[in-house]
């Protein structure tokens, strides 16, 4: 049986990083980022791009799916609204596939200090504080086990993550 993960988060929490750990950590593991499903400059969120967005994200977590390569399939994205979680997990084959959604969340002062230092290496602009901060209440409405990142280190996130049944 495989494992899929989706895991989603404000911007800033930390998703990319423990993902990344992740993949590493457990066997025949393959990690997409849905915002590399829709890198674009200029950037545009518009219906159009929101739905070419959803239809490649299914399409290539449903390739992993069915490639008898992986065990692990582990996803992220900011998904703050239930809608997109449905949304994905309805274009799913995940038929023979155990599904662990999680948001990531932690503390204001935590999210604040770790957007200021992408800020400050040029990694992001200054109004990403305002926009994730906006959105961290919403992952309290999801159905998703909620994960606080705030004092906990990248491996101690993946741990806790490995450990969910």
């Amino acid at each position: 049986m495989k494992t899929l993960y989706l895991i989603g988060g404000p911007m800033g929490v930390g998703k990319t990083s423990v993902c990344q750990q992740l993949k590493i950590m457990l066997p025949a593991a393959v990690f997409l980022d849905g915002d590399w499903c829709w890198d674009m400059h200029p950037f545009q969120v518009t219906a159009q791009t929101k739905q070419m967005v959803l239809q490649n994200i299914c399409f290539l977590l449903n390739q992993f799916l069915h490639c008898s390569a992986y065990e692990t399939i582990i996803f992220c994205w900011v998904m703050h609204e239930q809608a997109i979680v449905d949304t994905i997990l309805s274009a799913l084959d995940t038929g023979d596939c155990k599904i662990k959604a999680v948001s990531l969340v932690c503390d204001e002062a935590t999210l604040k200090r770790r957007l200021q230092r992408d800020i400050d290496q040029g990694l992001r602009t200054q109004d990403v504080i305002a926009r994730s901060l906006d959105r961290l209440p919403l992952y309290e409405q999801l159905n998703t086990i909620k994960l606080d990142t705030s004092h906990k280190s990248i491996a101690q996130t993946c741990g806790e993550l490995i450990a969910l049944k």
